[in-house]
């Protein structure tokens, strides 16, 4: 991983805020959490936005423009639309032109490792050269404000790393596992 990024939207939600509105208190989220606060998407702002944010940091810690990317991948839940894919939106976001292969992630939770396991295999191939692999959610616009066993859980933000070629491996290895049958539990 040659360089990473984040980003997180500027509006803050407290848990004094989000006792406002819903059956909880700051000492609840808290002791049962750790979490304090969360930040939350602006109306206009757009999953691709928040990954935009990140990749653009993650790029420049990198010592690279976006004219080096060569395959994205977002793992999202909350893409921007169905089609094209969020990293499609980014790739285009980021200039990059006559790019290589951008798709999405949906695997919710475990997205990030599916999608950087998925880069790193393609970089260490030589399939890629260089992969820009973004977790970006949000969150906020698909959570039910009336649950506190999840709302209180979640916020909005992005994550970004650029994954190049390396004589020693930075990722030792991923082992990707999935069992629906555990769909109902």
């Amino acid at each position: 991983i040659a360089g990473t990024g984040r980003y997180l939207p500027a509006k803050v939600l407290s848990n004094d805020e989000l006792a406002q509105r819903v059956d909880t208190s700051d000492e609840w989220i808290r002791t049962r959490t750790g979490i304090r606060q969360r930040h939350i998407a602006a109306s206009g702002e757009m999953t691709s936005d928040l990954a935009l944010h990140a990749s653009r940091a993650a790029i420049a810690a990198a010592g690279m423009t976006a004219a080096d990317i060569d395959t994205i991948r977002v793992a999202t839940a909350t893409p921007d639309m169905i089609f094209p894919s969020t990293a499609c939106i980014l790739q285009d976001k980021l200039g990059i032109r006559g790019g290589g292969p951008a798709f999405d992630v949906a695997a919710v939770c475990s997205g990030f490792v599916y999608a950087l396991a998925m880069a790193d295999k393609l970089v260490a191939s030589g399939a890629a050269r260089n992969a820009l692999v973004v977790g970006a959610e949000i969150y906020s616009r698909i959570l039910d404000w009336n649950d506190r066993g999840t709302c209180v859980l979640f916020g909005d933000g992005a994550g970004a790393v650029v994954v190049v070629p390396a004589e020693r491996p930075g990722i030792l290895t991923s082992h990707l596992h999935a069992d629906g049958s555990h769909r109902g539990i």
